[in-house]
């Protein structure tokens, strides 16, 4: 079994990335667990983000890395708070749920886009991105505890639940970052040589 370094210290995040791999015979360690910096994120895209990061932890730790830049866009906030998804909620997630709600409300526009750019930094400095979408709406009220960040206010299309209540065993199939998961499978087993912009 292949081992990857997560880079992230969020324990939420980690469970999901062990969940995607495992299939892969890929077993994880995060950048926590090696107490490595979490570097400052200075893209102007989740992309370029998640590029950073996983670059840093790889050339640290002289393993492949895997790191995702993740967020919520939101039609009401004007496609916010995206790249700046974190520093929105600032800790204080049912605080960032009430601004967003009262947007929504407001404007009466319910429309969001979770996005995952997932990036594989090797050693050497070079990385490969793929990048994954789930298009929903925003929960009128936050509802579910089996989900982390804005999991609680985020009802995918097709679906009457939020992430939160979804939960991991169907989260891990239809999430924005089982999209870019999908993608790097592909791209790990040889199937497609061209990552997503």
């Amino acid at each position: 079994m292949r081992k990857f370094l997560i880079a992230t210290h969020n324990k939420g995040k980690l469970v999901e990335f062990a969940a995607l791999l495992a299939p892969l015979q890929i077993s994880v360690i995060s950048a926590g667990d090696l107490g490595l910096p979490e570097p400052e994120e200075t893209g102007t895209s989740f992309a370029e983000n998640a590029q950073l990061k996983a670059r840093a932890a790889a050339t640290a730790a002289n393993m492949p890395a895997l790191a995702d830049d993740s967020g919520i866009s939101i039609a009401a906030l004007e496609n916010g708070p995206g790249i700046f998804s974190a520093r929105y909620a600032d800790g204080d997630y049912p605080s960032a749920f009430a601004r967003i709600i009262a947007a929504a409300q407001q404007k009466d526009e319910w429309r969001a886009r979770f996005t995952c750019a997932l990036a594989l930094g090797q050693p050497d400095g070079t990385t490969a991105t793929y990048v994954g979408h789930a298009d929903g709406v925003i929960a009128k009220v936050p509802s579910g505890i089996k989900g982390f960040g804005y999991d609680p206010i985020f009802i995918p299309l097709g679906y009457s639940e939020t992430y939160a209540e979804l939960g991991g065993s169907v989260k891990d199939k239809i999430s924005h970052r089982a999209k870019a998961f999908e993608q790097f499978a592909l791209a790990l087993a040889g199937i497609t040589s061209q990552p997503a912009d």
